[in-house]
């Protein structure tokens, strides 16, 4: 009896929060999977919604249709509300904070009747290395492909003919949020994807500016580049309210009332968020800093470090370097949905948690073999400049002799999942010698526990944290950092660790080192493989005729 009691009251309390407006919602338009997340105000998951979906070939580029952006967040955003309505028997008509997050960087140009010019190209895209080349050395400064200035400067090179219609260049959060307030403005680390941020003046780097318009092809355009990029901002800056015009591309329903406050920022409170695309990000101290293709320099939703480096023998300051890799799971989740149909079509009806859950605990059985029994996974669905590579094709490759079992096979979906990432921190940890403590995972990959875990454990040979809101992933952290509009009079690391993971559960998993070397000898043979990949791209035509 007590304990129906105490679940009535906290059905209850929650069902005043949320009549009460006491809730933040976060939104993540992720590579895979558009995850909406409502929080109370101790931080804890209380309604969820999400939305399917995949990135399409355009004529050889990578983009997402506008069309599926609102249906997406309509279709996770009414998910959302049904869960609220069924668990605490109320309507979300009203939110105390919400923000988006988004891939990073990309290209989404409009003209000055905010009509898009081209389609949205995504991160994923690859075709502009010569502007990654002129752009890192003019700046001597690492502008890697997916920035937003790289694809900008890229289509002056190629003369592409909408560029002088240019009124305004965001990314897919800055364009969410632009359509929802009327706001033209963007976090400060998603800002630091399109155009480098002065760590000083925690906005575009004015030295760089000018010597971005100075280029000819620049100087020649009738738009300012300062004039058609978004405003930054920090996190807990006020960012603009949700208009009558947004509430209704948010809410087909008609429920939600346009008087939230909207702060957006691109960042996550843990260092290692893994969606389908990866990155990891790592605080350290250097002595000095080359300008690497590998790797790059990004700012925190405080703007608290990073973009220039100043050295000098007597002081170094602490930097935040990120490998960031195109590839991830898109492949792995293919492979996921063949064994779910094999699955459906024997006539067992396995849920996507089962479904997952049980192939994920076969790569780490007794049954896998370390190395992952010689076989091989090459995720590349485009191209990866991490390994040379400028398309690219899903490849599963064996020996005749290699141990082929469903363990092993998904060890190796797993390990090739994570390698792409592993050759840029290779090129910290091995080559420049940063010292990584730990690394926390974050991200909807840890969902089956322990696994993805202990394998990103055994592939970085670090202590791998993870918390219990980790498979919440970008949402979660984001209904956090809209909350934290609250609370900017307190530094957001004070208001991390002593309000949100104050009282937060977390197992950290230590490296095994037989899955250490495993992984090792499936990334030395992943890596001597990597013409079977090219060959791959030479001869599979990258869209279907």
């Amino acid at each position: 009896m007590a304990t129906t009691q105490n679940a009535s009251d906290k059905v209850a309390s929650i069902a005043e929060k949320i009549r009460g407006g006491k809730t933040s919602l976060g939104i993540e338009f992720g590579s895979t999977r558009i995850k909406a997340v409502l929080i109370d105000d101790t931080y804890a998951t209380i309604a969820a919604g999400e939305h399917g979906w995949e990135n399409h070939l355009d004529n050889g580029l990578w983009t997402y249709p506008l069309e599926e952006v609102w249906e997406g967040v309509q279709d996770a955003f009414a998910g959302l509300a049904h869960d609220v309505e069924t668990a605490y028997g109320e309507k979300l008509t009203r939110i105390g904070a919400i923000g988006f997050s988004a891939m990073m960087h990309g290209y989404l140009a409009f003209d000055g009747q905010g009509e898009l010019l081209v389609p949205f190209r995504t991160w994923r895209n690859t075709n502009t290395h010569e502007a990654h080349e002129k752009l890192s050395e003019l700046f001597q400064y690492n502008i890697p492909e997916r920035w937003s200035v790289a694809h900008l400067y890229q289509c002056l090179l190629d003369g592409e003919d909408h560029v002088g219609k240019i009124a305004y260049m965001t990314t897919l959060a800055g364009y969410v949020h632009w359509k929802l307030s009327g706001e033209k403005v963007l976090g400060v680390g998603d800002a630091s994807g399109m155009f480098p941020i002065d760590p000083e003046t925690h906005t575009w780097d004015t030295e760089l500016l000018d010597k971005f318009r100075a280029l000819p092809e620049v100087a020649a355009q009738p738009w300012n580049i300062e004039d058609i990029l978004p405003a930054p901002l920090v996190a807990g800056q006020k960012a603009g309210t949700l208009s009558e015009e947004g509430a209704r591309l948010l809410d087909r329903v008609g429920c939600c009332k346009p008087e939230p406050s909207w702060p957006l920022l691109k960042e996550m409170p843990a260092p290692v968020w893994l969606p389908p695309i990866q990155f990891a990000y790592v605080p350290e101290m250097f002595p000095r800093v080359p300008r690497f293709s590998q790797w790059w320099f990004w700012s925190t939703s405080s703007a608290d470090c990073i973009q220039k480096w100043i050295w000098s023998p007597l002081l170094q300051a602490i930097l935040r370097g990120m490998s960031h890799a195109n590839n991830f799971t898109s492949d792995l989740n293919a492979w996921v949905k063949l064994f779910g149909q094999f699955a459906q079509a024997a006539g067992i009806s396995l849920d996507a948690g089962t479904l997952y859950g049980t192939l994920f605990r076969a790569a780490i059985s007794d049954e896998a073999d370390d190395d992952a029994g010689g076989l091989l996974n090459y995720c590349f669905y485009s191209g990866e400049f991490l390994a040379g590579l400028e398309e690219g094709r899903p490849v599963f490759a064996r020996g005749p002799e290699s141990n082929m079992t469903l363990a092993n096979f998904m060890r190796a979906q797993l390990f090739g999942a994570f390698a792409p990432v592993k050759i840029g921190m290779d090129v910290m940890t091995k080559d420049e010698f940063v010292r990584v403590d730990s690394l926390v995972g974050h991200g909807g990959i840890f969902t089956t526990p322990k696994v993805a875990q202990k394998i990103l454990a055994a592939a970085f040979n670090t202590p791998i944290k993870v918390m219990s809101t980790a498979a919440e992933g970008g949402a979660w952290g984001m209904a956090v950092l809209a909350d934290y509009l609250w609370h900017a009079d307190t530094e957001l690391a004070d208001y991390l660790d002593e309000r949100v993971f104050a009282d937060s559960q977390s197992t950290t998993e230590q490296p095994d080192a037989k899955d250490v070397v495993g992984f090792e000898q499936y990334f030395s043979r992943f890596m001597e493989g990597l013409p079977i990949e090219k060959a791959a791209i030479q001869a599979i035509p990258l869209e279907r005729e």
